[in-house]
């Protein structure tokens, strides 16, 4: 009996001593991660397998991100279709409170988009936290248009006649946006807030060169209440995925922003469909800087609402 309470200890000391090894322990395994695309708020990997190298400002290779197909365009179509009947239908104030807790996710995630966009970008750290911050700012801005456009852009029309004319914006649908090349996240954000702000679902091709800020903001929506399908993100060529969006029977509109120059050939391919297009401005595929004014107004919300008047009979 006392021969095996020794054992006991014994091996009982050799385990806390690390299994009788001397030394320090062995580092751990590096845990990478895997960028996949965002669609009907799963996290999938391009149907066709593809994936590509993602470098930083310098040339170091960070990451492999999802070389989106077609077919995952159309899925991304697809998804976006199913989730506009809920999201439109839901109450202004209640998106508002939806894309505000966006931005409260993004604010307790800000040391890791700024870290994120100092190695991508090669920006400094100053310039980087100015940028997350004017990101999350951008989606408190559209929380709080959500239920005031509404009051801006509609209300009673005089008319001549027993008659009480109202119009009342409503959300035109699926949007395929082609975010801003060189403003992964600031861009990112300021073209897609007010797509959804308004009720539309959006289609987002990310910024080529520098898609992983897009994926890990797919997180934070994923995180923040946003139904699926309301976003989805494909990571990939502009020049493969526009054609098949911008000819799309079933996407409503079309921001051409990160077009470039291809931006008449997707113009000409959406004029098939009778699908409404917002042309890229000047200056806004420059950089980051480019979208810093705290203030852009309607001027993005406005292009993807369509105007409903409803005509009543008055008096006797």
């Amino acid at each position: 009996m006392a021969e095996r309470r020794n054992t006991r200890k014994a091996a009982r000391g050799t385990a806390e001593a690390g299994g009788g090894t001397d030394g320090p322990a062995p580092s751990r395994l590096a845990v990478r991660k895997t960028y996949k695309l965002y669609l009907g708020g799963a996290f999938p990997r391009s149907e066709s397998g593809r994936s590509y190298p993602v470098t930083s400002d310098s040339g170091q290779h960070l990451a492999n991100a999802s070389l989106a197909s077609r077919k995952d365009a159309r899925d991304a179509v697809s998804a976006a279709r199913k989730a506009f009947g809920g999201w439109s239908t839901r109450t202004a104030y209640n998106r508002g409170q939806i894309l505000y807790r966006v931005a409260e996710v993004l604010e307790g995630r800000r040391d890791q988009f700024t870290a994120q966009a100092v190695a991508a970008q090669g920006l400094s750290r100053a310039e980087a936290d100015r940028v997350v911050s004017a990101a999350v700012d951008r989606w408190v801005y559209y929380a709080g248009w959500t239920d005031k456009v509404a009051q801006v852009l509609g209300g009673a029309n005089p008319v001549s006649g027993p008659y009480y004319n109202h119009s009342a914006p409503e959300p035109t649908g699926v949007v395929a946006v082609l975010a801003p090349q060189h403003a992964p996240l600031l861009g990112l954000t300021s073209v897609v807030a007010p797509v959804i702000a308004t009720g539309n679902t959006a289609v987002v091709v990310t910024s080529e060169t520098a898609p992983l800020a897009a994926i890990d903001l797919a997180e934070v929506l994923a995180t923040s209440d946003l139904p699926g399908g309301v976003v989805n993100l494909l990571t990939g060529r502009v020049p493969e995925l526009g054609p098949h969006l911008a000819a799309h029977a079933d996407v409503n509109a079309l921001d051409l922003t990160g077009a470039g120059g291809l931006a008449v050939e997707f113009e000409r391919a959406a004029a098939t469909t009778l699908t409404r297009v917002l042309r890229p401005g000047p200056g806004t595929d420059g950089g980051e800087e480019a979208w810093l004014d705290p203030d852009p107004g309607t001027a993005r919300m406005t292009p993807f609402l369509e105007t409903k008047t409803v005509w009543h009979p008055v008096g006797t």
